[in-house]
């Protein structure tokens, strides 16, 4: 008969279950940290550095700077040009947004209601409250994309001061191009009368 060599067993050392224990719970935490990052975010404001003064109401104007990127890759998809109109005493520098339902992105809009004039933020947008899975025609954003924007408030103004300085603005240039005014020293008949921002 052969005789079957026996290993024996060791007895496990002091601590060693400890070890293969903690081993177990970070691979559990570092699966479930993945697993959480890899979840869309809702949408959410970071206050970079705080303003002042009021919020902006439904109607008022928010002048922006502005940095879009994509939530995934960072990579930016739009950048603010700048105000078309920075006349100091007039309109301040920075793209001008309407506090409108429609005027901008759902999650945009749900962000400008939240800052203050002076004030640098970061804005998280799932894509259900950007462009969802149907972005415009021609946008380098594409279907289902989460958007990140870091804006900077550079003033907040209301609709009727906005409204009086870009009539202020129109006479400035109708004056300064040799055009008479028109009625009541509005505009000339057939000019605007009212900007788009954003169009």
């Amino acid at each position: 008969m052969t005789e079957i060599t026996r290993v024996p067993l060791q007895p496990i050392a002091k601590g060693s279950l400890l070890k293969i224990w903690l081993g177990v719970i970070v691979a559990v935490l570092l699966g479930a940290g993945l697993a959480w990052a890899a979840v869309p975010k809702g949408f959410s404001i970071e206050t970079i550095q705080e303003g002042s003064g009021p919020l902006p109401q439904e109607g008022d104007m928010v002048f922006v700077q502005y940095i879009g990127t994509f939530a995934d890759s960072g990579e930016e998809f739009d950048r603010s040009q700048g105000s078309p109109l920075p006349i100091p005493g007039i309109f301040p520098d920075g793209a001008p947004f309407p506090i409108e339902e429609g005027a901008s992105i759902e999650g945009f809009y749900m962000g400008l209601k939240q800052v203050q004039k002076g004030g640098k933020y970061k804005l998280y947008i799932p894509a259900d409250l950007a462009y969802g899975d149907e972005p415009p025609a021609g946008a380098p954003i594409p279907p289902g994309a989460d958007l990140v924007f870091e804006i900077e408030v550079m003033d907040i103004m209301s609709r009727e001061t906005f409204d009086r300085n870009l009539m202020i603005l129109q006479q400035q240039m109708q004056s300064q191009m040799g055009l008479p005014a028109g009625p009541e020293g509005g505009a000339a008949p057939g000019a605007p009368t009212e900007a788009a921002p954003g169009q």
